[in-house]
């Protein structure tokens, strides 16, 4: 294919320069979270087919369903690095549905709740890193009615 079959996307002008650091990190912990919905379904798979589960079909499906969640972070973690403009919707997502479920493990009695404590930093650290100005202005995104005509 030629470059004018395949254009690459181009970094837009405002975006050009280093990455903030603020984007690196917002991106480091969107992987992190992907990477541990995959650590916790490989687990949950392990214990599904190799342990005794109440119902093996259940567990299976259910370690199945977290790895595959875990492509959405890991995917907004890959555009955010490589400052993709789209990549930002699917991480602030994440991080708006990993607050329930750390206020779900804050409400347990047991060792959840420092799970809980660490999800919630996490996720609230994550927003705020995702939705600063200079996060915004490195990915190219534009307000509403400012797009360029």
């Amino acid at each position: 294919m030629s470059s004018e079959q395949n254009p690459t996307p181009k970094i837009p002008a405002e975006a050009e320069g280093p990455r903030p650091r603020r984007l690196t990190y917002a991106a480091a912990l969107a992987a992190l979270e992907g990477g541990a919905l995959v650590v916790g379904g490989v687990w949950l798979l392990v214990l599904g087919v190799a342990g005794e589960p109440d119902d093996r079909q259940q567990a299976v499906t259910l370690a199945v369903t977290f790895i595959v969640l875990a492509l959405l972070p890991l995917l907004a973690a890959r555009g955010l690095l490589l400052r993709r403009g789209w990549s930002r919707g699917p991480a602030v997502i994440t991080q708006i549905m990993a607050l329930p479920v750390a206020y779900s493990l804050l409400q347990a009695d047991s060792a959840a709740i420092p799970a809980g404590i660490a999800l919630a930093v996490v996720a609230l650290t994550a927003l705020i890193l995702l939705l600063n100005p200079a996060t915004t202005k490195a990915l190219g995104i534009k307000g509403p009615g400012r797009a360029e005509r």
